[in-house]
């Protein structure tokens, strides 16, 4: 027979505990906010290779995606047309010479503005970084194995680990958080109060970072400050995904007339559909 729980929990730590630790940390992400706007610096102009290299990607994955609003001869003339410039790098801003090793790696040191760019990556890591730390360091410090709050709603025994981080009583009820836990739950809940304050598109999200970093690691760091992306390496796959879109329209093209109830694409019998419409 399952016993009843029932803790009573002192005032203060709501005053005292709680509601510090959740005021400190939005203060924090505020503060975080503000001097990573200080220290970004300003946008660098891009040149109109540079912006067409890009653009052509965006051109290649709307077609892509909305391909079959178009009559078959556009999608397939589009379809070729892109998959050559894809594969000669006919859109690429340094293109590879004749002679010279392809996709050789650049080093970032060498590159104009890179050191800049390797600096400017540290300190927004650092700026990360840092305040996360010590905030956990003073919840530990002052506040380890504090009962804070009970979720007013049920959870299984797999919540445990993650609500009550610090305190070893495998029998108290799920629904209690520890301190510790309640730092972990603000920094990935208070998302929403961020961009009220402070707007869309803030800096004061660490998670954010976060999910960058573990990305950046798991695919082998490609993404490292002041590191230049091989575009001849990007263009190559997209190429590839472009030579694989729109393969069952392909199929239907050279037919005189999509079969009975099929549509090569979105305006295949639009007149006797539109005629339908007004004559019930």
């Amino acid at each position: 027979m399952a016993i009843d729980q029932s803790l009573y929990l002192d005032s203060a730590i709501r005053d005292w505990v709680l509601i510090p630790i959740t005021l400190v940390m939005v203060l924090v992400g505020v503060l975080r906010h503000n001097v990573t706007m200080l220290i970004n610096s300003p946008p660098k102009k891009s040149t109109l290779a540079k912006i067409r290299e890009q653009r052509v990607l965006g051109r290649s994955q709307a077609l892509q995606a909305n391909y079959f609003q178009l009559p078959p001869s556009s999608f397939v003339a589009r379809r070729a047309y892109l998959i050559d410039a894809l594969g000669s790098g006919k859109y690429l801003a340094d293109p590879v010479k004749p002679g010279s090793e392809p996709n050789k790696p650049k080093n970032p040191l060498t590159e104009p503005g890179g050191m800049d760019s390797m600096m400017e990556g540290m300190k927004k890591s650092m700026v990360m970084m840092v305040p996360q730390t010590v905030i956990m360091g003073w919840i530990n410090f002052f506040f380890s194995g504090f009962v804070l709050i009970k979720l007013p709603f049920p959870l299984t025994l797999r919540f445990k680990p993650m609500l009550q981080r610090g305190i070893e009583t495998p029998d108290m009820d799920v629904t209690w958080v520890s301190s510790l836990s309640w730092y972990f739950l603000n920094l990935f809940g208070l998302n929403a109060i961020y961009r009220l304050v402070l707007g869309d598109g803030n800096a004061a999200d660490g998670t954010r970072d976060m999910a960058a970093m573990g990305n950046m690691a798991g695919a082998g760091m490609p993404g490292l400050p002041g590191q230049t992306p091989d575009v001849a390496k990007i263009h190559a796959a997209e190429r590839d995904n472009l030579e694989l879109a729109g393969l069952d329209l392909l199929d239907l093209v050279n037919r005189p007339s999509p079969p009975p109830g099929v549509r090569r694409w979105i305006g295949d019998g639009i007149e006797g559909r539109v005629l339908a419409l007004y004559t019930r």
